[in-house]
């Protein structure tokens, strides 16, 4: 009962316009632990069993709270189905999490770690390779990146269609990303598929997001950037954060140049505001040094 129920309420999330796929990864392996033990409603205790499985706080609030909403929907049809108090595994105040700013050595590292995978005589390596390239040298979010369709490639760059704000945008490359995608598509032509995804893996289909996330934090630990599983460290997300923050870098440090940096980097990253684009950035020291040396020249009467 608990599995057609978790269907119709997947179905309804769509209709409503929602993604809804962590949360449905979540449901469904809530789903199967409480069907292997006979449930076929809810149960308060059951949630909680299952919650207190996952290796951080922060993970098992969500988890929980994940089956809660659930559990409102299915509770207005049948009242067998037991409401979990929001606060039953405490109050998660929400912080910004501090993101990684990678050093070139280190997405080079990454990038090398991709290329030794196996089977080294399929397309695997060399996929994962330049998936995670493109992702560092753009800052385009994964799901950008795995939705990518080979006529997205375009003589003035990459077209992503219809992203997180519904917008679409054209994403001019440099030279050397454009000459690391032509060396994938030789060996992308050589895959027998007649997918039309950029990026596939050896069954000729492109990875799953959850598939390169795994693979991600799999390179990640044995390169020595993460720890062990439910321990914190680098994200595939903190490429973006750091694409963001190496071309501030890099920027000319006056302030009319920096506002303008500031628009068109909005722009690149497909941000519906400018504010939004605040979020990814991080004091470098870099940064700290181009700050205050404007203070310096503005406390000195010149313009910063």
């Amino acid at each position: 009962m608990l599995s057609q129920n978790l269907a119709r309420y997947g179905e309804l999330q769509h209709k409503l316009g929602f993604k809804f796929r962590v949360q449905h990864t979540l449901l469904k392996s809530f789903v199967a632990f409480a069907e292997r033990l006979g449930d076929r409603h809810i149960q308060t205790a059951r949630v909680l069993e299952w919650a207190t499985l996952a290796p951080s706080p922060q993970q098992r609030r969500n988890r929980q709270l994940t089956v809660r909403r659930f559990a409102l929907a299915l509770s207005a049809e049948d009242r067998r189905n037991e409401i979990p108090v929001a606060d039953a595994l405490g109050r998660g105040l929400f912080e910004r999490r501090i993101p990684h700013i990678y050093t070139a050595d280190e997405i080079a590292v990454l990038m090398q770690a991709a290329a030794c995978l196996k089977p080294s005589d399929s397309i695997r390596p060399l996929m994962y390779q330049t998936l995670f390239g493109l992702l560092a040298a753009t800052g385009m979010r994964i799901s950008e990146a795995l939705a990518l369709r080979l006529d997205d490639l375009t003589a003035d760059g990459l077209v992503i269609r219809q992203t997180k704000f519904q917008k679409s945008r054209l994403l001019p490359l440099h030279l050397t990303t454009w000459d690391a995608l032509d060396r994938y598509l030789m060996t992308r032509r050589r895959v027998g598929t007649l997918n039309s995804a950029l990026f596939v893996s050896t069954t000729g289909a492109p990875p799953s997001y959850y598939t390169v996330i795994a693979i991600f934090l799999r390179l990640a630990r044995t390169i020595g950037l993460r720890g062990g599983p439910g321990q914190p460290g680098p994200r595939i997300h903190d490429l973006r954060h750091t694409f963001a923050v190496r071309s501030l870098e890099q920027c000319g440090h006056d302030r009319d140049a920096v506002g303008r940096h500031i628009v068109a980097l909005s722009t690149y990253l497909g941000h519906a505001h400018v504010t939004d684009t605040y979020w990814y950035l991080q004091a470098t020291p870099i940064l700290m040094a181009q700050i205050a040396a404007a203070g310096e020249a503005l406390h000195q009467g010149a313009v910063a």
